[in-house]
């Protein structure tokens, strides 16, 4: 078993999980298999209620752990599917510890960070790359070398760096590269990052230099000097114009042929499809605009998978899909707001803030039959918003947002009593049954799929023979015929929503297939109005 650790120096948010994705896909492209770890020093157990303006998006995985967006970067680039395990937090260290004491594992010893917290984090690490029968462990260490919380990680792997042997083991640190105002590459950043590094007792194997344009030789040979690393090993990693073209730009940069000779491997496969898809999504021929109308503009991140997954569904339609980010909450200050886009797409979330105006966009949407995707929350306006509009029920809501006469989406009887925040939700993949003969089997080509699901509320069981009559179908449900997973408008061009997050499947080899259906009918919708 071989580890490569990628840490960061300098500042947050530099892309040390798209750097770890990348180099995972190199390896993947190279024929190895690849078992990715990201940890967390946050002391919560997972990102599950992490506010979305802090942190951004909550990515959930197959079996229903919340985690950070970074993971959901891994299953699409290293083209797998991940598990809680593949999340440490300090929150769960420290539970495993303290559980462990509690239960006289460690026979009466004084409980402390370094051996027992260490040798967890160490336990937990080897496990997870054994049990995934992998060759490669990839771990990223959230935050930055210097944060406190992070100390107990870099110990751990400072350990398990002198516990491996020389070829099995690399370090691999991210730091900022930024230009002064006469646009000279500053080196002072990485210096006082690997320093505080070395301290430590960790020493980089390879460090990327994050930059807004190209690594010059004179900065690689700086970097090179005064970090103690060869100059082959200072990688140039420039702003890019897409995230996907990262891997492309690392094996311009050599870098797969230096891990190769760090770690003694052998390129097995040398894989050219990753490069196809990019080429694809770069040499697109037609251009499809999709508003996306959602309450956390603030902070992008918030929206990251949906993104992805138009971006994904473009490559496939031959297509380069411009976002266009409308605030619900503006939307719905004005009496006439027009929405100028191929189709609109109303994403999940929680909180009555913003609501009227994703509505609003519904509404918009349905009446003049632009191509429409709504998703979890999006499922659920849309359902308000026929109930309100089509049926003539004024008062129609969700118990979510208050009492109303038409409880139209409520708990089910089931849900209700349970007392603990979070006790009601659905989170991870659940079974899904198709309705044969309608857009959601056109779109699946099966009658049953796999979807990954993160939400509390139901369609209200009561009112969907009413709904059905009225011409909303309900194309997709759960096994036991409860809960409504999917619902289309057959006489729209494409109206569609789900009560699932299908964005969180969509990877550059399998697109989601309710994506795949909007942008197709973005396109054609935009071919029949501009000609």
């Amino acid at each position: 078993m071989k580890f490569i650790i990628v840490t960061g120096g300098v500042m947050s948010g530099l892309g040390k999980g798209i750097t770890a994705a990348s180099i995972g896909r190199i390896l993947v492209d190279m024929g190895y298999r690849v078992v990715p770890i990201k940890i967390d020093p946050y002391i919560n157990i997972d990102a599950g209620t992490m506010n979305p303006f802090q942190h951004g998006e909550v990515y959930v995985l197959k079996d229903g752990t919340e985690v950070d967006l970074d993971l959901g970067h891994y299953e699409r680039f290293i083209g797998i599917e991940l598990t809680g395990e593949h999340n440490i937090t300090t929150g769960k260290i420290y539970k495993n510890v303290i559980e462990k004491e509690r239960n006289g594992d460690y026979l009466g010893q004084t409980v402390q960070i370094i051996p027992h917290i260490t040798d967890e984090i160490k336990r937990w690490i080897r496990d997870v790359a054994r049990s995934k029968d992998a060759d490669i462990c990839l771990v990223e260490v959230g935050g930055t070398v210097g944060d406190i919380e992070s100390m107990p990680f870099l110990e751990a792997i400072r350990q398990m760096h002198n516990e491996e042997r020389a070829e099995d083991f690399l370090l691999v640190h991210v730091t900022l590269v930024p230009l002064d105002s006469g646009g000279e590459q500053k080196t002072k950043p990485t210096q006082h990052s690997v320093k505080e590094l070395r301290s430590l007792g960790l020493h980089p194997d390879v460090i990327v230099g994050r930059c807004k344009e190209e690594l010059e030789s004179s900065t690689k040979k700086k970097i090179s000097l005064f970090c103690d690393v060869p100059v082959e090993a200072v990688i140039s990693a420039k702003d890019a114009d897409d995230i996907y073209e990262v891997p492309i730009l690392f094996k311009k940069e050599n870098l797969d042929k230096y891990l190769a000779k760090k770690l003694n491997l052998e390129n097995k496969a040398n894989s050219s499809k990753w490069d196809e898809i990019v080429s694809r999504l770069k040499n697109a021929r037609n251009e499809v605009s999709i508003a996306i109308v959602g309450k956390y503009m603030d902070v992008r991140d918030a929206y990251i998978s949906i993104r992805e997954a138009l971006k994904i569904a473009g490559i496939y339609n031959d297509a380069r899909v411009v976002p266009i980010w409308v605030d619900s909450e503006e939307f719905e200050r004005f009496d006439e707001m027009e929405i100028d886009a191929d189709g609109i797409l109303v994403p999940g979330g929680f909180g009555q803030r913003g609501i009227e105006g994703k509505i609003r966009a519904i509404t918009y949407a349905r009446e003049n039959d632009i191509p429409f995707l709504g998703i979890c929350l999006g499922f659920q306006l849309s359902v308000i918003e026929f109930a309100r509009n089509v049926l003539g029920y004024d008062d129609a809501n969700s118990t979510e947002f208050g009492e109303t006469e038409h409880p139209v989406i409520d708990l089910l009887p089931e849900q209700r009593g349970i007392e603990q925040k979070g006790g009601t939700m659905r989170l991870g993949e659940i079974e899904i049954i198709i309705k044969p003969n309608t857009i959601a089997h056109s779109l699946y080509k099966a009658s049953r799929v796999y979807e990954r699901h993160r939400h509390r509320y139901e369609v209200n069981p009561r009112y969907i023979s009413e709904f059905e009559n009225s011409g909303l179908i309900f194309s997709g449900y759960s096994q036991d015929g409860k809960r409504m997973e999917i619902l289309e408008l057959p006489e729209n061009r494409f109206f569609f929503a789900t009560q699932f997050h299908p964005e969180f499947k969509a990877k550059p080899f399998s697109p989601s297939p309710p994506f795949l259906g909007l942008v197709k009918a973005a396109l054609e919708y935009r071919r029949e109005v501009y000609g």
